[in-house]
């Protein structure tokens, strides 16, 4: 699967082990997939374009690479994306921000918007698309597809764990659109959850349950 991108870092192994765990408390396991998301939109835009300008130090003026358009934008899959995002912000704090509003139906697994709201900057900068999980991927393939229609010229995918299913279906319909992981899961269980996965990241992240 050349789209697919699994992060090898030993600060983002440690970060994911703990996310995983059933014990983590909510604050914490937000926090924790904040500083995910902040790893994992280092390693998106390691390929950013850039360009030579120059740069006067206190001492010298300096050909200097920087990057040669402005950062993309930020898009959030509701709800988890939010968390996952916030370390994005981080480190890209002047991008602008979108958001995709999804909910799954949990019999079908077939996914419904109920949300759209996206800065007009997409249409030349392009978008980085944050989701925690990628399970059977028609969460993703829909959004990324809401994001292209509303004009964004490039994507990348960032999320934090994905399964075979989802990963093969996303790079299926939008082969254009690389995946940035932490962790690349064994399986879909019967369910459509990713396994092992990490649970509903959505209801760990803001500490509410079915």
């Amino acid at each position: 699967m050349s789209t697919l991108h699994v992060v090898d870092h030993a600060l983002l192994a440690h970060r994911l082990a703990e996310l995983r765990d059933a014990a983590t408390p909510s604050p914490r396991f937000r926090k924790l997939l904040a500083e995910i998301g902040a790893i994992l939109t280092l390693e998106a835009t390691r390929d950013l374009p850039t360009e030579l300008r120059a740069v006067t130090t206190p001492l010298v003026t300096m050909d200097h690479r920087m990057l040669a358009a402005p950062e993309p934008v930020l898009v959030a899959v509701l709800r988890a994306g939010l968390g996952l995002m916030e370390g994005g912000m981080q480190v890209l704090p002047e991008a602008p921000v979108g958001h995709v509003g999804l909910v799954r139906d949990e019999h079908t697994l077939k996914p419904s918007q109920y949300m759209l709201r996206m800065p007009p900057e997409v249409r030349t900068r392009g978008a980085i698309l944050f989701d925690p999980m990628l399970a059977t991927g028609g969460s993703a393939v829909a959004a990324v597809q809401r994001v292209k229609e509303a004009g964004a010229p490039h994507l990348r995918f960032v999320c934090v764990v994905a399964a075979p299913e989802g990963v093969a279906r996303l790079a299926a319909a939008h082969p254009d659109v690389p995946i940035y992981t932490a962790s690349l899961d064994e399986k879909l269980d019967h369910r459509g959850f990713i396994v092992p996965g990490l649970g509903d990241a959505g209801d760990r992240c803001f500490g509410t349950v079915e």
